[in-house]
């Protein structure tokens, strides 16, 4: 998966959780269980991103970089 891959699913991501939340403005609630899913894909993508530009920063194949767990992702001190 490239950069660009990565990018293009963030911006779908990103897509799809701007029409959920403006669809519960007009009065319906949100699929929380979806938002939340989103969230985490969206966490574990910038993720990756991060990763691969740090092996390439560093000389490293950013191929090698792989995609982390929600859990390891979502338990990141910030």
């Amino acid at each position: 998966m490239s950069d660009q891959d990565i990018l293009g699913r963030i911006q779908a991501l990103v897509t799809e959780e701007h029409e959920l939340r403006e669809a519960s403005g007009a009065g319906k609630a949100p699929d929380a269980s979806r938002l939340k899913h989103l969230e985490e894909s969206l966490d574990q993508c910038w993720d990756l991103l991060r990763q691969r530009r740090a092996k390439l920063e560093s000389g490293e194949n950013p191929n090698e970089a792989s995609t982390r767990s929600v859990r390891e992702v979502e338990g990141y001190k910030q």
